[in-house]
């Protein structure tokens, strides 16, 4: 018995535990209360049923079932059809079943579809049941399916009174949908408050109705505020989602990289925003070529990106996208509609130019110049007429005399071959050159395992030319000492057979000769010297004088050169000194610097050697040579000669003996610079010359003018004094008129005035006051000159061998009385200025 009682108490605990257990699990898998769903009789497939609030009941459920294949639910609670269903009763039930697969609880929720017009009669006999203790006059929330099928007019909600208890209450609304736009949508009946629509409506035309509500009694007594009724209209996806163009065109370059964006596409839904009715997913249903795959769509942008790097445009240049946009965040029961995408493929410069052969041979003539070849070809399978496709080539090898050039013809992409330098058979008869070909673009890939530049080679052959004599080179020379006698015969012009390079057969001639010092010879083309030849000769540049050949061979075939015969110095010229005048000027110089040149090489010229090349004891006296350099002396003057013109020979010699007299007119000037001295004096011996200088004229004008301006002032001074007599003053006899007209230093003849005013000697004073006499004219010359001392007799007057007072040579008696007072004016006035002015010109003609 006491074993039995502990196995008994086992048993109990274990009979415990399981009804604990299967307690748990009955709570578990409770239910969620019913939910009751309306709908028409016929659902069509991917219809919209009804939602339902799955949070409300099992919150953490992370898997959904549904017991009816018909129907499918959405994570928000949305219930769809998947088939057309037609209710054949009045009621259909499903059940909804949610779990959580963690901790494995489980519920369950039934949903009951009833038809519309059961549900109506519910709501009928129910009414009284309903009727709320508390306030009913209050904004209830209402909501309608858009585009229901009815049956119509449609039951929404019943609006009450907690007045219709005391008083008969009567209903109305107003609003839009009821007397606005759209007129006559909803109505209510007037004693019951049922609120009813007559007709489906449109979500994406009407989203929601706000109409006021009124209660009145039959006399018009308002004992509610009118009521706010909102009446939402449920969305229904009855919209496709439709692209923003029907066909896309996009491009990308070929060989891009993998995920590389081609483009994006976009599409819109009117449904209801923010809600699976227009949340879209984007797809590609196909490509065209098929395969290989290369292109992915993302689902939820719709950018399309590249999903391979193998894009090849010289293979295939465009793809066609067949794309898809569906809503219901894509589901299989979602709409959608489809567009095409067209993509391009860019070309790049993947391929690289190659020839269509690897040597080529062609030929040309010599001495022939722009002229074409040879014209080579390339292939390129890049996009043609680009960059990419358009080739450059460039001789790499075997022109490095520069004979040729390539150039790109812009047609037909081929290389041209074209001569610039003629070729010479006689140096290379065949030429080969190495080319190359790029593109105009970069090339876009890896190329470090071969060049980027295609070659190949090609072989000119030299043809050629029977060729007309060459005057090679074309300018020649020969020397010949200038004082090689007439007759001499020398070598001259050489022309050549280019092809067998001997001047046989070849005849020559003169075309040019400025002096017709040779001749040449018609076969040889030596010269012989026709006149004596002289290399100083005008005309004769740098000691070469040219001789113009032409050569000619039997065909009449022709060149032309040109022989320089060097004519090597002689020393057949002394030095002379190309400055025969020489001044000195006194005052500021006691020698003059003589320079030689001598027109032969220097080499037979300097060191040069100056002396006096005279006899006359008188010149060796009066000059000296002296040395400054080898070209160079300096000439002076000694024992003070007078002014003149001297003739001083001199005699240069050079450094080899040859010598030569220059003769030279030495002035010894009374100057300040050589610029000064115009005078020029003859020999000592000769007549002489004189010749005013430029400051000798600017000083005699000056005086002149001077003059007249004083004898103006005198003028205008008689004007004044009226006719009464003066008498001279005292110092009147102390001026005097000294005329001089010798060349060299003489005595002067004075002319003694006992009265100011005279006219010419011969003429008798009017009373003209400050006209001075003229002076005496003799050897073409007449200088009147002022000064002060005793009183003076006239040894001349108008007449030669007779002496006069100066009164008889007036003729008559001079009235003085009017100049006594303009006298002394003029006198106290000029006085100092014209004795200063005259002495300075008597003392400028002397010289």
């Amino acid at each position: 018995m006491a074993a039995a009682g502990p196995a008994r108490s086992r048993s109990g605990a274990l009979c415990g535990l399981l009804l604990l257990a299967l307690t748990n699990l009955t709570f578990a898998s409770d239910a969620c209360k019913e939910v009751t769903l309306p709908v028409s009789s016929k659902l069509d497939a991917g219809k919209f049923v009804g939602r339902v609030n799955l949070k409300e009941c099992f919150k953490s459920a992370n898997r959904i079932r549904l017991s009816d294949p018909d129907f499918q639910i959405l994570e928000d609670g949305s219930v769809y059809t998947t088939n057309t269903i037609l209710l054949s009763s009045e009621k259909r039930h499903f059940t909804i079943l949610l779990s959580n697969t963690e901790n494995q609880e489980e519920k369950k929720i039934s949903v009951l579809l009833e038809h519309q017009t059961k549900v109506l009669k519910k709501r009928h006999s129910k009414e009284k049941v309903l009727r709320r203790a508390k306030r009913r006059w209050a904004p209830i929330p209402c909501s309608m399916l858009e585009n229901s099928l009815g049956p119509f007019p449609l039951f929404l909600q019943q609006v009450q009174s907690d007045t219709a208890q005391n008083y008969t209450i009567y209903y109305s609304i107003r609003g839009p949908g009821v007397d606005k736009e759209p007129l006559n949508l909803f109505y209510v009946e007037r004693d019951t408050g049922n609120l009813y629509c007559t007709r489906p409506v449109d979500r994406e035309q009407y989203e929601s109705f706000e109409l006021i509500a009124f209660a009145t009694t039959p006399d018009g007594y308002t004992p509610e505020l009118p009521l706010p009724l909102i009446i939402k209209i449920e969305d229904e996806n009855d919209n496709y989602p439709i692209f923003t163009e029907t066909t896309y065109i996009f491009t990308i370059f070929e060989n891009c990289k993998i995920g590389s964006t081609v483009g994006q596409v976009c599409a819109t839904d009117k449904d209801e925003p923010d809600t699976l009715h227009t949340r879209l997913k984007y797809s590609i249903l196909g490509q065209l070529p098929a395969t290989p795959t290369l292109f992915f769509m993302h689902p939820t942008t719709g950018v399309i990106t590249t999903s391979s790097s193998q894009l090849d445009r010289e293979l295939i240049d465009k793809y066609q996208l067949k794309i898809k946009v569906q809503d219901m965040d894509g589901q299989h029961f979602g709409l959608h509609t489809t567009a095409t995408c067209i993509i391009n493929i860019e070309d790049v410069n993947d391929n690289l130019p190659t020839f269509t052969r690897s040597s080529y041979v062609t030929s040309v003539e010599e001495n022939t110049v722009d002229v074409e070849i040879l014209r080579v070809t390339v292939e390129d399978k890049d996009l043609v007429n680009t960059a990419n496709w358009r080739a450059n080539y460039t001789i790499l090898k075997g022109n490095e005399n520069g004979n040729f050039k390539i150039v790109t013809d812009p047609q037909t992409n081929e290389g041209v071959l074209c001569v610039v330098k003629p070729l010479d058979y006689e140096e290379r008869q065949q030429v080969t050159l190495q080319i190359g070909v790029v593109n105009e673009a970069a090339y876009t890939r890896e190329a470090s395992s071969r060049s980027t530049m295609n070659t190949a080679t090609v072989t000119v052959s030299v043809k050629n030319q029977d060729e007309g004599p060459e005057c090679s080179p074309p300018v020649q020379s020969v020397r010949i000492k200038e004082n090689s006698p007439t007759g001499a015969v020398s070598s001259g012009y050489k022309a050549y057979n280019p092809e067998t390079r001997s001047s046989s057969g070849i005849s020559y001639e003169k075309l040019n000769d400025p002096k017709g010092w040779v001749t040449i010879n018609k076969n040889s083309g030596s010269i012989t010297i026709f006149r004596s030849l002289d290399r100083e000769a005008e005309d004769i540049k740098s000691g070469v004088y040219n001789v113009t050949v032409r050569a000619s061979d039997t065909d009449g075939r022709t060149c032309t050169g040109t022989l320089g015969i060097i004519l090597e110095d002689v020393n057949d010229n002394g030095p002379s000194i190309l400055k025969r005048t020489v001044i000195i000027c006194k005052t500021t110089m006691s020698s003059a610097e003589i320079v030689a040149v001598d027109p032969d090489e220097p080499i037979n010229g300097p060191p040069f050697a100056f002396t006096l090349e005279s006899s006359d004891s008188e010149v060796q006296r009066m000059w000296r040579l002296t040395k400054i350099n080898d070209t160079a002396a300096r000439l002076s003057y000694q024992n003070d000669p007078p002014f003149g013109t001297y003739v001083v020979p001199v005699r240069v010699t050079d450094r080899l003996g040859q010598s030569q007299v220059s003769s030279l007119n030495v002035v010894l000037c009374d100057c300040i610079t050589e610029s000064d001295c115009t005078t020029r004096v003859g020999p000592r011996t000769g007549s002489g010359e004189v010749k005013l200088g430029t400051w000798a004229i600017l000083a005699i004008l000056l005086g002149i003018a001077l003059l007249f301006c004083i004898l103006f002032t005198l003028v205008c001074g008689v004007s004044r004094a009226g006719k009464q007599p003066k008498v001279f003053p005292d110092d009147l006899a102390q001026q005097n008129l000294i005329v001089s007209n010798t060349e060299a230093p003489g005595d002067d003849k004075v002319y003694s005035t006992n009265g100011f005013t005279t006219h010419t000697v011969g003429t008798s004073a009017q009373g003209m006051c400050g006209t001075l006499g003229s002076g005496v004219r003799s050897g073409g010359q007449e200088t009147i000159e002022m000064v002060k001392g005793g009183h003076q007799t006239l040894e001349s007057c108008q007449g030669a061998g007779h002496q006069h007072t100066l009164d008889s040579c007036r003729g008559g008696r001079v009235e003085m009385d009017n100049c006594r007072y303009t006298y002394s004016e003029w006198h106290n006035f000029t006085q100092p200025r014209l004795g200063e002015e005259s002495i300075r010109g008597h003392t400028l003609i002397k010289n």
